[in-house]
């Protein structure tokens, strides 16, 4: 079961059935089997509490993966700073519009892939898995309608 639940920020997101049969697709094709997993969506506050709390890190970042994996079945939290995502949409070459839909859908799948075995702890491994995130776009954009996801936030 995949969740979405906002923590301290209200946002709008629809079109999750898409995004959860999207992520049930990338998951399926790396031989896992989907779990719980839930997507809290937090302000760049909340991020940086918990960074600080749970990994001893004093910065800001778009995305924490806690992992409850068990062999193939994917389960974790993903708390996602949506204030950081809004920011990064207008820094980052986005493959589709709106940017900051983009982005939350690109962070989101690399909170998937960091449960699904992938890091990013190299330069090596980094732009791996920037390729993975990119690739799940492209499948995003190519099998499933994109355009029925919308996202709103206004920071």
């Amino acid at each position: 079961m995949l969740r979405f639940t906002d923590n301290d920020v209200k946002s709008r997101l629809k079109g999750k059935a898409e995004i959860k049969k999207w992520i049930g697709r990338i998951l399926s094709d790396r031989d896992y089997v989907q779990g719980e997993i839930n997507v809290i969506l937090c302000s760049d506050k909340f991020i940086l509490d918990l960074n600080k709390s749970s990994l001893g890190h004093d910065y800001y970042t778009d995305i924490i993966t806690f992992d409850y994996c068990q062999g193939n079945v994917v389960s974790g939290d993903l708390y996602i700073s949506l204030d950081t995502v809004l920011a990064n949409s207008g820094t980052y070459r986005q493959m589709f519009s709106p940017a900051f839909k983009c982005e939350l859908l690109r962070v989101i799948i690399h909170g998937i892939l960091h449960l699904s075995g992938e890091d990013d702890v190299t330069p090596y491994r980094q732009k791996k898995m920037r390729s993975a995130e990119n690739a799940a776009l492209k499948l995003l954009v190519s099998e499933f309608d994109v355009d029925k996801i919308e996202v709103g936030y206004k920071g």
